[in-house]
């Protein structure tokens, strides 16, 4: 009977190896994992917690509503408040796909205000509740704009009769412009929260291990699988457990990066790249807000800043490795250059200042991350669908994937389907059509009497509100800004006003094209303006925005680029003008292309991508 049992207990031990080997072996096949970046989600039927106000009927839906002007949101990089259903239409997209973990890679709030995550809060539990989703999110920018809570508020909600409407987190914050101001509405629940909040409103959503979790641990936590245990992971996912000392005054700040593993043999590495470097007066009052710089640079201040991530990162890429497991990173912010390397090219034509070249990452970036094993990455920050790829001669690559903002042209969302370890396909969902884009027009409409009735030298063009759909609808955005904004702030004002008044004959006998392929296209209807538009739809939405362009017109560019280029390549006897021309046309054929960013398939083990 003894050496029956002995033999029993053996060949329990011997089984117990073998599975452990095949935990480290296995391999997850198809499992698909969406990414929702720069949801910039306004909770626009939120109620404040104290005070009566609650925002202004909408005669469309009999709701009161709290939402900001559509001036203001067409002088601003993403939408204010139509992205609110376009979060709910591409949650309900995630469902008919049957995905089962979505990552939300930062920004998934306006600005941090406690109702905007309250907000958040409701709808991912209700998505959790009633379809088993896991949610996973890391921290951007607009999260938490300093570390700790800060008072805030906003000078731009539409109020009664179209106006503007001041809400506030603190009495004394804002001065009246006017005597016909609204009085400004007070309350807390429009500052912006630091971590500790984050952490205590957030934290069933990766922030804080489940029990359903495979592992969990964050860059202070020193154990390992074997011995990880749920309670153990809890204990280490406290804030307090969870800081580190950024130069150079050494102040403690949070870092709130993690890896989760949800499913067997994936791990996903959610890093919290928010870096704020504090100003002098942080010395000796480390516990203001105030007293530090915004975290919107990214990961060119980790390398200065926030080293022990690397490190981490490293240490993770090793484990996963050495047991089998597939290995995602994902963050707010870029890892390699997001604009088709033509970086160095639009320093010369715009200016180091301009275009958001500040956020653009190092090449040390890049290197440093593929080094510490780094392969895929997904990040957000800057509202465009690009890949970015940068591979070395030790074998090491990484692919940074850009999610394209539900906020901005053309919004949409990244699927992984992870085919098996080494071969990973991407594809890229658009969200055009939401069910609910028009609710809020009634209230543009009082909003644009208003400025026409004061003369307003600022109002916006009432042809968005033709939009047939949501993609419409982010188009007629993104040209607003371009001609609100961005031509105002971003373009040197010579060439402007050149290509301003330039139409494509003119452009096609500057870029000395044939004479026999001007007559062919002397009369194309396109303007230098019209170019410039679709510049910034490419740049925007790289691959997605062929279709809006049209063949024969992205045909025409082609000509008129390379005949452009072929002229003045050596740049000798140019007049300024055709330098900018030529930097300009350089720039747009490299948005022309740039790397698969639409459905593609990436090999980890050979560093390829196809379509």
């Amino acid at each position: 009977m003894n050496c029956f049992k002995n033999v029993i207990l053996l060949l329990v031990a011997f089984f117990a190896v073998v599975s452990c080997t095949s935990v480290g072996k296995f391999t997850p096949k198809n499992e698909q994992i969406a990414f929702l970046s720069d949801v910039h989600l306004l909770d626009i039927y939120g109620e404040f917690s104290d005070t009566d106000y609650k925002g202004i009927l909408n005669p469309a839906d009999g709701k009161y509503t709290l939402v900001r002007t559509m001036k203001s949101q067409l002088q601003s990089t993403r939408l204010f408040n139509e992205n609110y259903f376009a979060f709910i239409a591409a949650l309900d997209d995630v469902v008919k796909r049957n995905i089962k973990i979505v990552a939300l890679p930062g920004d998934f709030s306006d600005d941090g205000q406690p109702i905007n995550i309250r907000g958040l809060k409701k709808i991912l539990n209700n998505y959790t509740n009633k379809y088993g989703i896991q949610f996973i999110i890391t921290t951007g920018n607009h999260d938490v704009a300093k570390p700790f809570l800060t008072d805030s508020g906003k000078t731009d909600f539409l109020g009664k009769e179209g106006k503007n409407q001041v809400i506030m987190s603190k009495a004394g914050m804002y001065v009246p412009k006017s005597s016909d101001e609204l009085p400004a509405v007070i309350t807390k629940d429009i500052g912006t929260i630091g971590y500790a909040e984050v952490l205590d409103e957030l934290k069933d959503f990766g922030f804080y291990p489940k029990a359903t979790d495979l592992y969990w641990e964050t860059p202070f936590t020193d154990y390992k699988p074997e011995n990880y245990s749920f309670q153990l992971a809890l204990e280490n996912a406290t804030i307090e457990k969870r800081k580190y000392a950024i130069p150079p005054y050494q102040n403690p700040i949070p870092d709130l990066s993690y890896l989760v593993e949800p499913q067997k043999g994936i791990w996903l590495l959610a890093i919290d790249g928010n870096v704020y470097v504090p100003k002098a007066a942080a010395q000796n009052h480390p516990e203001n807000p105030t007293n530090y710089n915004s975290p919107n640079v990214g990961y060119n201040q980790v390398l200065t800043h926030k080293k022990h991530l690397i490190d981490w990162v490293a240490k993770v890429a090793q484990e996963a490795k050495k047991r089998g497991k597939t290995l995602i990173a994902f963050s707010h912010y870029p890892m390699v250059d997001f604009n088709d390397d033509a970086s160095p090219m639009m320093r010369k034509l715009f200016g180091e200042e301009k275009m958001q070249l500040h956020r653009v990452p190092v090449e040390e970036v890049s290197a440093l991350f593929a080094k510490a094993g780094i392969q895929l990455h997904f990040a957000g920050h800057m509202h465009i669908n690009d890949t970015g790829i940068r591979k070395y001669k030790d074998g090491k690559a990484l692919f940074n994937i850009q999610i394209p903002s539900l906020a901005a042209y053309i919004p949409g969302y990244k699927i992984l389907t992870i085919r098996s370890r080494n071969k990973m396909q991407i594809s890229t969902v658009t969200i055009d059509s939401v069910p609910d884009f028009k609710t809020l027009f009634p209230l543009y409409e009082q909003e644009y009497a208003y400025l026409q009735n004061k003369n307003d030298p600022n109002i916006w063009d009432k042809k968005i509100l033709e939009a047939k759909n949501y993609h419409e609808f982010t188009n007629w955005h993104l040209k607003e800004l371009v001609r609100t904004r961005f031509l105002k702030n971003d373009w040197p004002t010579d060439f402007k006003n050149f290509l301003l008044q330039a139409s494509a004959k003119k452009l096609f006998a500057f870029a000395k094209v044939p004479q026999s392929k001007q007559q062919k296209y002397k009369n194309v209807s396109w303007s230098g303006y019209d170019m410039i538009v679709d510049f910034y739809r490419l740049h925007s939405a790289d691959e997605l925005a062929l279709k809006d362009i049209g063949k024969e017109r992205i045909h025409q560019y082609e000509i008129l680029i390379d005949s452009c280029l072929a002229h003045y390549k050596s740049g000798l006897h140019a007049s300024e003008t055709e330098t900018s021309f030529y930097e300009f046309c350089s720039i747009f054929k490299s948005s022309l292309n740039g790397a698969p960013s639409d459905n593609f398939i990436i090999n980890l083990r050979r560093n390829t991508i196809r379509n």
